[in-house]
């Protein structure tokens, strides 16, 4: 589909935290992100995932709405062994891991503020 908004391949993801330097240090030693810059007077920094040119921006909010909305999606080569990686470090997971047979393992997680995340693992045949 063609548009006529000239994207630049870029995407930034946005959520809100009560704590934006402990969501900070979670992110960075539970997923392994890295902080790109920090904005104390505006209460938002970026963090550069595993994905080039996609980053997670987290502003720090009073009381952060964390119902509905989008749920970041990360694609893992081995769910089982991301998932034992990430319960070690106390992450908590929404029950089991499903699977859709030949399509896609997914397992839903929360970060210490309660935004919703999900794993997924391709098991479609190449």
């Amino acid at each position: 589909m063609a548009s006529s908004l000239k994207y630049d391949g870029g995407l930034t993801c946005a959520l809100g935290v009560k704590d934006m330097k402990a969501a900070i240090q979670w992110y960075q030693d539970v997923l392994g992100f890295k902080l790109l810059y920090q904005l104390d007077q505006m209460g938002w920094c970026e963090l550069a995932t595993h994905m080039p040119r996609v980053n997670l921006g987290v502003g720090q909010e009073e009381n952060p709405q964390v119902k509905g909305g989008t749920t970041l999606t990360f694609g893992v080569v081995d769910i089982d062994e991301s998932r034992k990686q990430l319960e070690a470090k106390k992450v908590r997971f929404d029950g089991p891991t499903q699977t859709i047979e030949g399509m896609v393992k997914l397992a839903t997680f929360y970060d210490p503020d309660g935004n919703k995340f999900m794993l997924y693992q391709s098991l479609e045949k190449k």
